[in-house]
């Protein structure tokens, strides 16, 4: 019991201090004179992948390298899954309204380069070093790409932002987060470990199921909102983003912590399903087939099968 609270209460911590860096961080930019699109594109990006960094982060330093890669792995098959499938249920996503093809192409290089990463593994330093690369090339291809098409973005299109927000709570933002998500993750990386030796199941299977699951939540959140809301469609690009970030950044950031091994299982299996499951949104973000409400259930099936197939 005590492992299971220590993993709620880690996962709070996580949704509310990511929340607080994020707000602090926008606002921090905006008094700086940062331009809004720029600060969507780079500071929300970032913050917003956060708590699965730091959970990432703190796995690899506890010698816990399958929570590390469970927790990417995982989170982007999650996200495809559940994060889309859920939405899809309750209001179809409609593909004409998404333009996302460029950022799903981003996607499907992210996951053919981490896979080939991880086949000449185990991950240090010099694999963290490519996964940056690609995702500098990825920010400064975003950047250029908006401007050329004169993208313009407000204050109101960031969440959080408040320009007139006082320095006090600007600072205050960012200490709750920079204090929370570290000792959030503590506290998931350490009970989600114990839970694992408790059960006999391993650190990798506990990684991809509740630590990815967990660290996935608030994207699945803001998509049900976002459902109800008759606004299913921003979920896509809200999952391309994240996935493309937890593959280049967050394993590219924990690549320079130590190196990270990579269990055979993942290599046989898991990895292949994350392709497999990008690769099925295809129909619909190139051929713009809707994702209905048959197919949302599919999704979420598929996803249960799997997991099933992790524990069985």
């Amino acid at each position: 019991m005590m492992d299971i609270a220590y993993v709620v209460a880690g996962l709070i911590l996580l949704v509310l201090a990511g929340d607080a860096l994020v707000r602090g961080a926008v606002n921090l930019s905006l008094r700086l004179g940062i331009p809004p699109l720029i600060v969507g594109l780079t500071v929300v990006a970032f913050g917003t992948s956060a708590p699965e960094l730091l959970v990432s982060v703190k796995a690899v330093t506890d010698g816990a390298p399958g929570i590390a890669l469970g927790n990417v792995v995982g989170s982007n098959i999650a996200n495809i899954l559940l994060v889309l499938g859920i939405p899809a249920i309750i209001s179809t996503i409609h593909s004409s309204d998404l333009g996302v093809s460029r950022g799903f192409i981003t996607m499907l290089a992210a996951t053919a380069l981490f896979i080939a990463l991880c086949f000449v593994g185990p991950i240090t330093w010099w694999h963290g070093l490519i996964l940056l690369v690609g995702l500098g090339f990825m920010l400064f291809d975003n950047i250029r790409t908006a401007r050329s098409t004169r993208a313009v973005a407000s204050e109101d299109d960031l969440e959080g932002a408040d320009p007139s927000a006082p320095w006090w709570k600007i600072i205050a933002f960012l200490v709750v987060g920079l204090i929370g998500l570290p000792l959030g993750a503590n506290f998931l990386v350490e009970g989600a470990a114990s839970i694992a030796r408790v059960f006999g199941i391993s650190e990798t299977v506990i990684g991809l199921t509740l630590v990815a699951i967990g660290t996935s939540l608030p994207e699945l959140a803001t998509s049900i909102i976002a459902a109800f809301k008759k606004q299913a469609d921003v979920a896509m690009g809200n999952v391309i983003g994240s996935n493309v970030f937890n593959l280049l950044g967050i394993i590219g950031v924990a690549g320079f912590v130590g190196d990270i091994a990579v269990p055979a299982s993942m290599l046989n299996y898991d990895l292949w399903v994350m392709a497999a499951a990008s690769l099925l949104l295809i129909p619909f973000i190139l051929m713009r087939h809707h994702i209905t409400r048959a197919v949302g259930i599919a999704f979420v099936a598929a996803y249960v099968a799997y997991t099933v197939s992790l524990v069985a």
